[in-house]
Order: structure tokens, then sequence, then C-alpha cells
């Protein structure tokens, strides 16, 4: 089945922003871990979650310098985040992801 780039980018931003607000990847070379995706678009998709209305940040850790700290998900916007993790396994599949 060929999928769409349009298709495979929304996923992309659903699985990302699940990762982060699972705690499971919180930063950028926790994502690239998680996934095998290039800094490059890991950067890029976490600056593309604004556009589906999704609420991510980056918070500080007290006292840290030099970008110490992690991406937190403080709204998912009109996104069922029950429904991505619901279907992981299809957006991981889609995406060809581990």
């Amino acid at each position: 089945m060929d999928v769409s780039k349009t298709r495979t980018s929304f996923y992309r931003r659903l699985y990302v922003a699940w990762l982060i607000d699972s705690a499971t990847a919180t930063s950028v070379p926790a994502l690239m871990a998680a996934t095998g995706m290039p800094r490059r678009t890991a950067q890029d998709t976490l600056a593309a979650l604004a556009e589906l209305d999704i609420d991510c940040r980056f918070e500080q850790d007290a006292g840290e310098r030099n970008n110490a700290g992690s991406y937190v998900i403080r709204d998912w916007g009109a996104i069922d985040k029950h429904w991505v993790g619901a279907h992981l396994s299809q957006i991981k599949g889609v995406l060809g992801y581990p």
C-alpha cells in the first residue's frame, strides 16, 4: 500500500507527541534513538507539532544550562491522545519504526 507524504508527516507528528507525552522520549537524542530518525527530522517534527495545535514546550531543568531539560506536551489540542495510543502499531507500521 502506498502511503502519502501527508499521512506519514501526520503520523510522525502524532508518534513524536505520544513519545514525549508518555515520557518514553523527551529529548531530541531520545527521539532519534526511539525512531531512528535523523536529528534534523526530529527537530523539524517537534517544531511542526504546533501546526496541529499540539502545545509542546521545552522545560529547562532548574539550575541547569545549555538546554538541559526535556520536552513536555501541555495540550493535545483537537487530537485524541487515547486514539494515538490505541493505534500505535498501525502508526509505527506506516512509518516503518520499530
